[in-house]
């Protein structure tokens, strides 16, 4: 039979087949016998699925076949989509869905991560796009944990692989900016290694880590793409974040990546939306015992809601309740290292921005010397813009010079890392100094950032 042939590899068919111990052998003998069940002849080998999963697509009905063969080893139906095979439909954009069942969860998964890699275009970000998910997820935050049967065992070795790429994939984000290279291989490595364990053999308890560091991985991948100015990707791959650690019974992940969505809402211009999911990440996760960080981030969130709000009165307590969350995590409290960055000092830094936005300046300087700890080697994203608020803060102040002195500070720092973020941060220190546009140093520091604006789009057409 003649193909079609796209131009991409099929992620999805090679990861389930990965899942599965299947061998390319084993799927082509069993399709065989299926067409010759249907009165069809063929002779696939396994390079015939060598050439599948390279992006070749067989003619009807063998897609079909395909899936019930794989379905056989699976031990439940597999629809044509799951395996790539689809026929695409170019106005379909994956991964907004926020399936019920669990399972058409998974597929729900593989098949968005699948699109990424084939390249689809991303869709822009919208506030009702979190409407289902933050309504599904407030409904049944956890779904009921199963162990799995398969060919392929999750071992501890495959989750301590994946939790060392999720840290060091937030060290990455945190020093070079969610635009680095280095964040393609975080993505590398949910599709190629993490999708494919989730249809592997794993006892409940296996499951729910599998599951829960899965969805942290697509939330590292998500922030990512927005800090790098890829909102609407964002967006998707934080939703199906948020459904696999439903998957994994992991309500206190879900709470951190609801809160994770309500931050990217705000900074989208939507915090009134973005208020009912904070509150919601910290309802349900105090609800289920939540550690304190993961509570304080929650609240933290909320926090930054209210200050976008202009309500200051509830951005205070908001903010008091995080403080107060932190101040009780001593040695004996349990408290995830994968949070661990959610600290005295980054509750001060975002303190800051809220007083900042609530147009209190003398408050959110005074934050922001809080926030000083000299750890900007490692969070040098964060210390610029940090200093990039606390520059705005004192125009707002009307004092010059140390909003010079900040935005400096701002620029040395956010030059280095690839992040969109970083740029519009800059940009608003420069539309702060606007009033001052005579002086020679503010168009000097004008000046310098037009000149980063060039380099960048010299290097981005290179």
């Amino acid at each position: 039979m003649t193909s079609r042939r796209p131009k991409n590899p099929n992620r999805a068919l090679e990861a389930l087949l990965l899942g599965q111990g299947m061998s390319r052998k084993g799927l082509a003998y069993r399709v065989n016998q299926l067409a010759a069940a249907a009165g069809q002849r063929t002779a696939y080998t396994h390079t015939s699925v060598a050439r599948w999963i390279s992006g070749e697509t067989p003619k009807d009905p063998v897609p079909s076949l395909i899936a019930a063969a794989l379905g056989e080893r699976i031990g439940r139906p597999v629809a044509v989509e799951e395996i790539g095979m689809a026929a695409p439909v170019e106005h379909v954009s994956t991964g907004w869905d926020f399936p019920r069942n669990r399972q058409d969860a998974v597929r729900a998964v593989v098949t968005h991560w699948s699109s990424q890699e084939m390249g689809h275009p991303a869709a822009s970000f919208t506030p009702a796009g979190y409407v289902l998910p933050l309504t599904r997820w407030l409904a049944v935050p956890a779904d009921t944990p199963r162990a799995n049967q398969g060919s392929r065992r999750v071992s501890r070795e495959d989750l301590d692989e994946l939790r060392g790429t999720a840290e060091q994939a937030r060290q990455w984000d945190a020093t070079f900016g969610g635009g680095d290279w280095r964040l393609s291989s975080v993505t590398q490595c949910l599709r190629d290694q993490a999708l494919p364990l989730l249809s592997g053999a794993h006892t409940e308890q296996v499951g729910r880590e599998l599951f829960g560091i899965t969805a942290e991985l697509g939330r590292v991948v998500g922030w990512a793409a927005f800090d790098s100015g890829n909102a609407g990707a964002a967006q998707r791959h934080l939703i199906q974040a948020l459904r696999l650690a439903r998957a994994g019974a992991d309500v206190e992940r879900g709470s951190y990546i609801l809160a994770t969505m309500a931050l990217q809402t705000i900074l989208q211009g939507a915090p009134d939306q973005a208020l009912d999911m904070a509150q919601g990440a910290f309802q349900q996760g105090r609800a289920r015992d939540a550690a304190p960080r993961v509570l304080a981030f929650a609240k933290l969130a909320e926090a930054r809601a209210f200050g976008r709000l202009g309500e200051p009165a509830a951005a205070s307590s908001a903010l008091s309740r995080a403080e107060r969350l932190l101040g009780k995590i001593g040695p004996d409290t349990r408290d995830p290292a994968w949070i661990s960055y959610v600290t005295e000092t980054r509750l001060a830094a975002d303190a800051a921005e809220i007083f900042r936005d609530l147009h209190n300046p003398a408050a959110a300087l005074r934050w922001n010397k809080r926030a000083s700890d000299g750890s900007e080697r490692h969070h040098v994203r964060a210390a610029g813009l940090r200093h990039a608020v606390a520059a705005t803060a004192a125009c707002q102040a009307r004092d010059l010079d140390q909003a010079l002195d900040h935005a400096g500070k701002a620029f040395d720092l956010l030059h280095r890392v690839a992040s969109e973020r970083a740029t519009r941060y800059l940009h608003d220190v420069a539309a702060a100094l606007a009033p001052w546009q005579t002086d020679t140093r503010v168009t000097d520091f004008t000046e310098r950032l037009e000149a980063r604006a060039a380099s960048t789009t010299v290097e981005a057409a290179m």
